[in-house]
């Protein structure tokens, strides 16, 4: 629930290919070449878009099978918004979308990067190595 002077909304969805790229380089992540932005988009599971006067600020998305297997990507909130708990409440969003509709045997990973695992922590994920498992990743490069 949102304040009623809350500048402030979450809405269910994705951005534009654009606002996607825009949000995530804003943000300090790495842009994405918008033919794979494109292709990806349709494919997620539930997203949110968090926007400030009407203007898309900062997002998050769940992608996965449906079934078994579910990760949490794209989160990010502009700088200047940045410090205000709004990564926190995209967070809320994602979560409560997962008690919701996805079966209770599924298992839900993403990847912290810095000091964003204590915002992760505070909605139950665990670094993986004390459950003698370890994240890993691969980049797809063009040779």
């Amino acid at each position: 629930m949102t304040a009623l002077n809350d500048p402030y909304q979450i809405r269910a969805g994705v951005p534009s290919v654009e606002v996607f790229r825009r949000l995530r380089t804003d943000a300090g992540l790495s842009d994405k070449a918008p033919e794979a932005v494109a292709l990806a988009l349709p494919n997620t599971w539930y997203g949110v878009v968090l926007y400030h006067e009407g203007e898309p600020i900062g997002m998050g998305r769940i992608i996965g099978d449906g079934g078994t297997a579910f990760q949490i990507v794209d989160i990010c909130v502009h700088p200047a918004h940045q410090g205000r708990g709004l990564g926190k409440r995209i967070m809320a969003a994602l979560t409560e979308e997962l008690e919701r509709r996805a079966p209770a045997t599924a298992y839900v990973s993403l990847i912290a990067d810095g000091p964003a695992r204590f915002l992760y922590e505070q909605f139950g994920f665990a670094d993986t190595a004390e459950h003698d498992s370890i994240g890993m990743y691969r980049w797809m490069k063009a040779s």
